[in-house]
């Protein structure tokens, strides 16, 4: 894989978000030059809510900037896809997207070295964000999700830096095959037998696996993807 420039580096600190004023570390800035990368993401970026977002296996959120001309085609005009930061990634790039990269592929940017750890379950904050209902089943529907890196070792990153391709431990297994399984051929239970041995996975990802074979059952979405449950600031 040939090395891939950063489009942009984006962080954000934690603020409301939407009509409900949630808080939430979705809204980020481009950076105009290195930050540090720590195990648990870059310096001065924030989440609001550490249970599901962030932490060592979601330190680093990336999305493909590809995506951007179906977004826009599937959604007609919306100013926060017109510059790099729309779905609250830190890195943007342009050049590569699910189907290039796997599970366990190790990557070294700037001084750090990163590795992915499982691609990103959408939530209703991106409806929030974008101001439409289903912003997050169209995210999860359509595969154009994005994934995430734990942090190997820690270092300075610049928006400048590329992003080089030095690893791989589960080629077959790229972000778009996990999401495929996940959210189209749900209950394929070889292909999820097959999931929950891979070592580089998230190990959420591969509970999630392991419960639907025992249970032989979908979990439910739909909390995840409207936030009907959700509490508001007030």
């Amino acid at each position: 894989m040939t090395p891939v420039r950063l489009e942009a580096l984006l962080t954000g600190p934690m603020q409301p978000l939407g009509p409900r004023a949630v808080p939430s570390g979705i809204a980020k800035a481009q950076v105009a030059g290195p930050i540090l990368l720590r195990k648990t993401g870059f310096e001065g970026d924030a989440q609001g809510d550490t249970l599901r977002h962030g932490g060592p296996e979601k330190a680093v959120h990336h999305y493909p900037m590809d995506h951007y001309a179906a977004w826009q085609s599937d959604v007609g005009p919306q100013p926060l896809l017109d510059y790099p930061g729309a779905f609250g990634e830190n890195i943007s790039t342009l050049g590569i997207t699910e189907e290039d990269v796997a599970i366990g592929d190790v990557f070294e940017i700037g001084t750090a070295q990163i590795e992915i750890s499982q691609g990103r379950q959408p939530c209703w904050k991106l409806n929030e964000r974008f101001g439409l209902a289903d912003t997050a089943k169209r995210v999860q529907w359509t595969g154009r999700t994005g994934w995430y890196y734990r942090v190997l070792e820690e270092g300075i990153v610049g928006p400048g830096d590329r992003l080089t391709l030095v690893h791989r431990h589960s080629p077959e297994w790229t972000v778009e095959r996990v999401w495929h399984l996940f959210y189209v051929d749900t209950l394929n239970r070889d292909e999820l037998a097959r999931l929950a041995d891979v070592e580089r996975l998230a190990e959420g990802w591969r509970e999630h696996a392991l419960r639907r074979l025992r249970s032989n059952t979908v979990e439910d979405w739909a909390s995840r993807l409207s936030g009907d449950r959700v509490k508001t600031s007030g």
